[in-house]
Order: structure tokens, then sequence, then C-alpha cells
């Protein structure tokens, strides 16, 4: 997935300083963005609010959109360094192709996750013959200083685990939820979990109170520790919980996001996290003159342009503006 948006802004992330260490409701609202030829995101992450939880740094929601007769996600060739890409679909296919030489359809609640350790470049498209509809996430985990030059690689998992009760059934994507821990390979203690809960459930999701979690809503219409949420939004729940009420008002769909606060302070630009500014700049510069990340084949179109980097040298900003 790539951050598309030509404005890019460096933020300086990260940090245990600005954790909120008890339970809150903070409502986040998205930022509109477009993502390629024909797709709209919602970015809830990073925000003018906030910028991480756990090591989640980076969060859009898109559609549903009814793509019939049109191509759908068309996301050229682009660079990722020192993080992780999720995809997460409700709705529709994306055609994954990468420089390692994977190329795999992700379709609805199936796990796409490629680690970019120290360098990779990948495309995302619908595929020609593709479903009306077009609806998911696509979201990054930073990497820490000693896993972020792995070699780069991506895993298909189409089968998760769930965790159910009634009128709730959870997958788990990544890290662990009640017991049951996703095969998605994680390098920081972290949560990922699709709720899909039936109208007039109420139910308490049990947490790990040494994390921070955030509840992306996808769809329908539901209360998260009695707030509504609406499809889009995001509400940051803060640490110290050890249960989740949840209501469905409707048929349902939430994304539980969590992990650790992230201990150490990242610099992200455009489609790289690092440590520095000159990491960044060198990572630019390699991606224009086409080394370090590598050849995706097979995508009809040319490569990514990288945004100009900002004229000032990038600063920390924290966890929070």
């Amino acid at each position: 997935m790539s951050n598309l948006d030509r404005q890019a802004e460096p933020a300086v992330c990260g940090g245990r300083g600005f954790v909120v260490a008890e339970p809150v409701r903070e409502l986040l609202s998205p930022r509109r963005v477009p993502l390629g030829e024909s797709t709209e995101v919602r970015r809830l992450l990073p925000n003018l609010g906030r910028r991480m939880v756990g090591a989640w740094a980076f969060v859009d929601h898109y559609g549903p959109d009814d793509i019939a007769g049109e191509p759908g996600m068309q996301v050229p060739p682009h660079p990722h360094m020192g993080l992780q890409t999720v995809s997460w679909l409700h709705e529709g296919e994306i055609l994954h192709r990468d420089s390692t030489g994977s190329r795999q359809t992700v379709r609805p609640r199936e796990l796409g996750l490629m680690t970019s350790g120290q360098a990779i470049s990948h495309s995302e498209e619908s595929p020609r013959n593709h479903a009306r509809l077009l609806h998911g996430a696509q979201l990054w985990v930073a990497l820490p200083d000693e896993h972020r030059h792995v070699a780069p690689h991506f895993e298909h998992h189409a089968q998760l685990p769930l965790v159910t009760a009634p009128g709730l059934t959870a997958t788990v994507l990544l890290g662990t939820l009640d017991g049951a821990t996703s095969p998605g390979t994680t390098y920081t203690p972290l949560t990922g979990a699709d709720l899909a809960l039936t109208a007039g459930t109420e139910t308490r999701l049990p947490l790990d109170p040494d994390f921070e979690y955030a509840v992306l809503a996808m769809s329908g219409e539901a209360r998260v520790d009695g707030v509504p949420v609406l499809p889009g939004s995001m509400l940051y729940l803060g640490c110290g919980r050890t249960r989740l009420p949840l209501r469905a008002e409707s048929d349902a769909g939430l994304m539980l996001l969590g992990g650790e606060p992230f201990a150490e302070e990242i610099v992200m630009w455009w489609n790289f996290v690092g440590r520095s500014s000159e990491e960044i700049a060198r990572a630019r510069e390699d991606w224009t003159t086409g080394t370090r990340f590598g050849e995706v084949h097979g995508y009809d179109g040319g490569r990514l342009p990288a945004p100009a980097l900002p004229p000032v040298p990038l600063k920390p900003r924290g966890r929070v503006r």
C-alpha cells in the first residue's frame, strides 16, 4: 500500500512519552486522500491528534466503492522500508506483486502481509475481472530497530484463527486475542482483529492492560465503550483496559488494533519508516536512481515517482501533535 499524497509530510513518531496510561475515549476523524486513479481513502493514522497505536503507524479505510465497469484500485510499483504492510478486505480482491517475485490475489478476510525490511517495492491492483464492490483497510506496522533490516518477504494466510461469542466472530489477523494467535509474523507485541457483530449484540472483549488500543469502524452502527462509532472513524482507547464493552445497533464490522506502546521514535515520510532525515533522503535517492528496491514485474505501467523532500530537516513531533 502506498501513501500517494504528493504533499507527503514528515513525522517523527513513537516513544512512550505521549502514551495514555489509562482508558480514554478519543474519537479520531479521517482525512480524505486520493489513492491511484479511482479510489479515495479515509486516513486515520497518522492523524492530527495521534500518530501511532502500538506499532500500528498507518491506517487507511476505503469503500465500499462500486467499481463495476471501472479499473478499481490501481497503485503502481512503489517502495517501502522499515515497516510491514497489512492488506485486509471485506469485499473485492487485490492482486499483489512485489520485487521478491511474489504474486498473490488477496480476498476478503485473508491476510496479505508484506515485510519490507531493508527494502522492497510492490504494486496493488484490482484484477481485470473483479467484483463489483471494493471495501477494506490498508495498514502499516513499524518495525523495531533490531528487525528493520530483515530480508523482505510476503506472506498470505487464507485461514486465520477465530474467537467467537454469541453475536460476535473475531478473526485474528495479527498477534494474539483471547488465546488465539495469528500465523502472521510480528516483531513487536501486537493485536489486530476483525470483529463481525450481529444487530443487538452486547459483549465484552478481553484485552491486555499493558497494550494501547483503538477500534476502526468498517461498517454498520456500533457503540464501543458507550461511544457511537460510524464507518470511517476510529476510537482511540488508551491503555489499562482488561475488557472492552461492545454493542451493535445493526450488523457491524470493526477492527481492533492494539499493541505494546512503541518505545522508539521513528521518522515516517512517504512510504518509508526510518530513524533520521539522512536515512529517509538516502532511501528516496535509491528509489529515484533505481537501486536497492528491486523491480516489480507484470504491472502494466510505470513506477510511482517519489515526491520532493521538504526544504528543511525532518524534526521530531512525537506520538501526538
